[in-house]
């Protein structure tokens, strides 16, 4: 009798998002093209990062009081082959009231934190989020280097070709929830620093 787990050919989104794996480890998926893909559990220094920004955007926003919020783990479907994929990127930000549902409404920033294990699957996401309607910023975070790349969609919802880099020097800024902190701020329980 084999223990391999069963996954089904292919799903639309509607069908991912109904689905139970049977594996019932808890895991995270997301949807890729239509085959179900099971996301590795965060590495301590990435879990570190991801839960620090997550900090300080959210005192952010609740210090001006922002109908804003953060979500972790956030279900995102990009316009671009919208049947097929159902992606999660580590954080999301969003002003839409919560709705109960796995996907989350109007993101205006993703944030993904970039695994050396993982480089071609985050950057394949990053250029799915850029056909997600209304998104206005993705910020990738490096996990091995106190390093961030930003892409903002321009003012004629062009997104640009190469990524603002900001090094550990530098400030993270998110101009569509007027956020502003030294970058390694975010790393700080990293061991980076």
């Amino acid at each position: 009798m084999s223990t391999a787990l069963k996954l089904p050919p292919r799903m639309t989104v509607g069908e991912f998002l109904e689905w139970e794996p049977d594996d019932r480890s808890g895991a995270l998926w997301q949807l890729r093209d239509g085959e179900p893909e099971m996301m590795a559990p965060a590495s301590d220094r990435h879990g570190s990062i991801q839960a620090r920004l997550a900090f300080l955007i959210i005192a952010h926003l609740d210090s001006g009081g922002s109908p804003c919020r953060v979500v972790t783990a956030p279900g995102v479907v990009p316009a671009e082959r919208s049947e097929d994929n159902c992606l999660v990127p580590d954080l999301g930000i969003t002003c839409a009231p919560p709705t109960g549902e796995h996907l989350m409404h109007r993101p205006l920033v993703l944030i993904e934190i970039l695994s050396p294990t993982n480089v071609s699957r985050t950057r394949a996401n990053m250029r799915a989020y850029r056909t997600i309607p209304g998104l206005q910023e993705i910020v990738l975070l490096h996990s091995s280097a106190i390093v961030a790349e930003v892409l903002r969609r321009g003012a004629d919802s062009v997104w640009p070709q190469q990524p603002d880099i900001i090094d550990a020097a530098g400030a993270l800024r998110l101009d569509s929830i007027d956020f502003v902190a030294p970058l390694r701020d975010a790393y700080r329980t990293s061991g980076l620093i």
